[in-house]
């Protein structure tokens, strides 16, 4: 089993942020994730909170082996062909370790703050759709013409191409059963859901349907869902347990509100088991 960290950057300046990237990277962790948000998801006020892309740059420099990703950008706040050539530079600096994680975006309050629009559930779905199908042309083609109902592109090329090639892995962020779930099985390298144990198996079937009836192995989709570090850790282990027999094998451990010492007896007592096979 994968395991990664999503390091929260709510209320976290650059140094600090820093400074947790490096534990996980020296503690063996297999990714570090990072949110697409511009306002933090919890406490009181403003607050600190750097934008995605260009934090996910600062650190591919800063970094060496751990892979990097989104968990998980929003298609409405950017336009495809800005995300594909961001994505691509993210992927150059660190060497080949980005995976590009994707979503129909939810926040409604922060777009309606920062002056994005916030279009209904069906049209960001769309949205989605498009943008991935775009991001997959500029990373593997030249003059690229796309007719989509929300984006046009005429004889497009962009360079330079992906290290990881044809591209980096596309995760989806979904859980949404009637449009979501099939745009997984037909096109994601990679799956989270916030879904819970009772509902995780319904959920993968759908992907898996879809994802046989696109021609793909639905075994080549990576499954991945959260993990939280604050419960006793014979609690943990059982999630961690419950999750691998319903099939996950990329647990995202959230950064325990306990601080660095929790991660770190985690990495002590716990890690080895679920990295064992």
């Amino acid at each position: 089993m994968r395991v990664g960290v999503e390091t929260s950057q709510h209320r976290v300046g650059w140094v600090e942020l820093l400074e947790r990237v490096h534990l996980v990277e020296q503690a063996g962790f297999d990714g570090v994730w990072i949110f697409d948000h511009f306002t933090p998801l919890y406490g009181e006020g403003p607050g600190a909170c750097h934008e995605a892309w260009t934090l996910l740059a600062g650190l591919a420099a800063a970094t060496e082996r751990i892979r990097l990703a989104t968990l998980v950008t929003g298609v409405t706040y950017r336009h495809p062909s800005l995300l594909a050539t961001e994505a691509v530079t993210v992927d150059h600096i660190s060497g080949g370790r980005l995976e590009l994680g994707i979503g129909a975006a939810w926040f409604e309050q922060e777009h309606r703050q920062l002056g994005f629009d916030f279009p209904p559930t069906a049209e960001r779905v769309e949205l989605l759709e498009e943008t991935i199908d775009i991001v997959k042309l500029l990373m593997t083609t030249d003059d690229v013409s796309y007719d989509g109902r929300h984006h046009r592109l005429r004889h497009a090329t962009y360079q330079p191409r992906p290290v990881q090639r044809p591209h980096p892995p596309v995760w989806i962020g979904a859980s949404g059963e009637r449009r979501m779930l099939p745009l997984v099985g037909r096109v994601a390298d990679g799956w989270h859901s916030f879904a819970p144990p009772r509902e995780w198996a319904r959920k993968w079937a759908i992907v898996a349907e879809h994802a046989e009836a696109a021609g793909r192995d639905p075994m080549s989709i990576t499954r991945a869902t959260d993990l939280s570090l604050s419960e006793p850790w014979d609690e943990v282990r059982r999630a961690a347990d419950a999750r691998r027999r319903d099939g996950v094998d990329y647990l995202v451990c959230s950064w325990p509100r306990e601080g660095r010492g929790r991660l770190e007896e985690f990495v002590e007592v716990v890690l080895p088991e679920l990295v064992a096979d």
